[in-house]
């Protein structure tokens, strides 16, 4: 099946975000995101799933293990089983990206809480 954002599953999360589910399998997850300016994802970890971002409009802001990574369009950070993570838009500008996870995140997101 072609997928793209007009027939793909969408779901709001966080503040106002946006993701469409191009593929969901057990072994692969495939989504194209949205974040308005000035917002964030909780930091996380996945027990089993490694995600693989790539920045499709914008800039984003990786706050991963105690380090800060920043990276625009056409680049993307690859983010291993166990890491604690978050993603940021700290810009004035709309950020649009892809994040495929494998195997896919379902029951395996952890949150971490202060």
């Amino acid at each position: 099946m072609i997928t793209n954002k007009d027939n793909a599953q969408h779901y709001t999360w966080g503040e106002n975000c946006n993701s469409w589910v191009l593929a969901d399998t057990a072994g692969l997850s495939v989504k194209q995101e949205s974040m308005p300016p000035g917002t964030k994802e909780q930091l996380h970890f996945h027990k089993n799933a490694q995600q693989y971002f790539f920045i499709l409009k914008g800039v984003a802001t990786f706050h991963c293990d105690n380090e800060t990574d920043t990276i625009g369009a056409h680049m993307g950070i690859l983010i291993a089983a166990g890491t604690k993570h978050f993603i940021a838009n700290e810009t004035l500008h709309e950020l649009e990206f892809l994040v495929i996870s494998q195997p896919n995140t379902i029951n395996d997101r952890i949150l971490i809480t202060n």
